[in-house]
């Protein structure tokens, strides 16, 4: 059993079970891994909003991310909400000390109701501490803006513009996610710097589903932990979301 890859999900619980730790363990077991946790934060919400958060202390968190480390094969890292500066400083020294190892950070800043997941002063420490630690960054069109303070992109020479800005900052790769523009296909972009911007593309699903931002990162830290390429990885845990939709439809 030990010998198995693991991801370590690096991230908080959801009571309602629609996103956070519970998305990205169904997700990587439905690969044939296991995981192991650094539980970030204990939320207390529904599907429809988000009541409470309390956040872990970061010594403990950075503890959980050294323990899973020291007792497994870890062979990716996934990592969703990390709630404050002081937890995202924890985690980049617990990450430091580890690498090299794949990582995909999904930039949890806000709950799909509109609570704030992330302070607003540790926006900057995302991005200078983590970033250069990540293999991917996988923000939404919202955090996309929010990450750059910028006004939403509309366009795809926008949103490489935007991308551009994150580059400065460290990050490798950036898969920006279409699922919040609009039109017939829902398209992903993921950026390099110095390379042509490379398409993902699935026919938009007219359907809710809550944790999709968590099934795509731990999906592709799944790949990237049996050795896949980046983006035979992103392209095999986009299908997997699009036939998750496609099944959820009534």
């Amino acid at each position: 059993m030990a010998m198995t890859p693991h991801v370590l999900i690096v991230a908080g619980s959801d009571s309602s079970g629609g996103a956070g730790i519970v998305r990205d363990v169904e997700t990587v077991s439905g690969f044939g891994l296991r995981c192991c946790l650094a539980v970030t934060a204990a939320t207390v919400q529904t599907h429809a909003r988000v009541e409470r958060i309390e956040q872990m202390p970061p010594e403990l968190v950075a503890e959980q991310m050294r323990a899973a480390f020291a007792a497994n094969p870890v062979a990716a890292v996934k990592i969703g909400m990390l709630g404050t500066a002081a937890t995202i400083d924890a985690v980049a020294s617990a990450l430091a000390s580890s690498l090299p190892v794949p990582v995909v950070l999904d930039p949890v800043l806000a709950s799909t109701s509109g609570r704030h997941l992330l302070d607003d002063d540790a926006i900057d420490a995302l991005k200078g501490k983590l970033f250069p630690l990540c293999t991917l960054v996988t923000p939404n069109l919202p955090e996309l803006a929010l990450l750059t303070g910028l006004p939403l992109a509309t366009d795809e020479a926008e949103i490489v513009r935007q991308s551009e800005r994150l580059f400065d900052t460290g990050a490798p790769a950036i898969l920006v996610k279409g699922g919040h523009a609009t039109g017939a296909n829902a398209t992903d972009l993921l950026l390099l710097p110095g390379r042509e911007p490379i398409r993902f593309d699935a026919s938009r699903i007219a359907v809710s589903m809550r944790g999709t931002g968590c099934m795509l990162a731990s999906a592709i830290a799944a790949h990237l932990a049996q050795y896949e390429t980046l983006e035979i990885s992103i392209g095999k845990a986009k299908r997997y979301v699009f036939a998750k939709l496609l099944a959820s439809r009534p």
